[in-house]
């Protein structure tokens, strides 16, 4: 039996008593212990468990979220998750004892037993897996919430899409179009400034999906460029139904760009580092501005068409 009794040793008393179910039903202490309930779940002789009750018991009380191998207890048998474990200096984070390399296997044990559902179940996604599995699968489920793809903040909303549009409207007043064409001037009075200038996101409404087109200035190195590309507000293989073109130009020169939209799944910096979308030096920028190159006047056209 692992050290330092409590939590883990009720698990393992609980199989015990499996045995003569009579004589643990009488026992007030056994009734009470939310791991009886998982064990005598896990056993099927006392009945199913509840949900709940095993969430309850594999969550960690640190982080809240489910604990996976290897779980750590105290002495008296509390138990918290390894990167927790790190994070509270190894004090438990219950009855301040330290809790050293106690490993709770009665819990793993039970951890390994179950099949639970998916976290993002509320938003559709109704498979069932694996307690091992599970992480894995919730870090892509194709249902979990989305990141609000604005990029002039570091803006934690999540959402589905209808939710995100409408935060981007009310929240970060973001301006939303009808259409699959655009034409967007952008403007700037310095245009020597270019660190981490970003210019309003703007949403287009096209094939009933949303699009975000960004344009912002930033350095390649040690070259200055300003940046135009297109974001897709659904998952990627709904992406890669589109296509976009994207054209800049002036004084008798055009520059154009083709491409597909990148789902925003993919974070703003993400794209924007991966360089997928038009760039333009700055010296061509202010050429196309046309006046005397100390002014940004620029004129970016776009198109999204659906392949077929």
């Amino acid at each position: 039996m692992v050290p330092g009794g409590g939590i883990c040793r009720d698990v393992i008393e609980s199989r015990i008593t499996f045995a003569d179910y009579d004589m643990a039903a009488s026992s007030a202490e056994l009734r009470g212990s939310p791991l009886r309930k998982a064990a005598t779940g896990l056993g099927g002789n006392l009945g199913a468990t509840s949900t709940n009750d095993v969430h309850e018991l594999l969550e960690c009380p640190v982080c809240i979220n489910l604990m996976y191998p290897p779980i750590y207890q105290c002495p008296n048998g509390h138990t918290v998750c390894s990167i927790c474990k790190a994070r509270v200096h190894n004090s438990c984070p219950t009855c301040r004892n330290e809790l050293g390399n106690i490993r709770c296997l009665a819990l793993e044990k039970v951890a390994e037993s179950l099949e639970l559902p998916c976290r993002y179940q509320i938003l559709g996604c109704h498979d069932i897996f694996p307690y091992y599995s599970k992480l894995k699968h919730e870090k892509n489920c194709r249902y979990r919430p989305y990141s609000c793809p604005y990029a002039g903040a570091e803006c934690s909303v999540t959402g589905d899409i209808p939710f995100l549009v409408m935060h981007l409207k009310n929240d970060h007043k973001v301006d939303v179009h009808d259409g699959c064409t655009f034409n967007h001037r952008y403007v700037k009075s310095n245009p020597h400034e270019v660190e981490n200038a970003t210019w309003m996101l703007t949403v287009f409404n096209c094939f009933g999906r949303q699009f975000c087109l960004h344009f912002e200035a930033f350095h390649i190195g040690m070259a200055p460029v300003y940046m135009a590309f297109l974001r897709f507000m659904g998952d990627e293989d709904e992406a890669r139904q589109f296509s976009y073109s994207l054209e800049v130009g002036g004084n008798g020169r055009k520059f154009m760009w083709q491409g597909v939209p990148r789902s925003i799944r993919d974070s703003h910096r993400k794209v924007r580092d991966s360089q997928d979308g038009l760039i333009i030096q700055r010296n061509l920028a202010l050429f196309f501005s046309g006046g005397d190159r100390q002014e940004l006047k620029l004129k970016v056209a776009g198109r999204i068409w659906k392949e077929q």
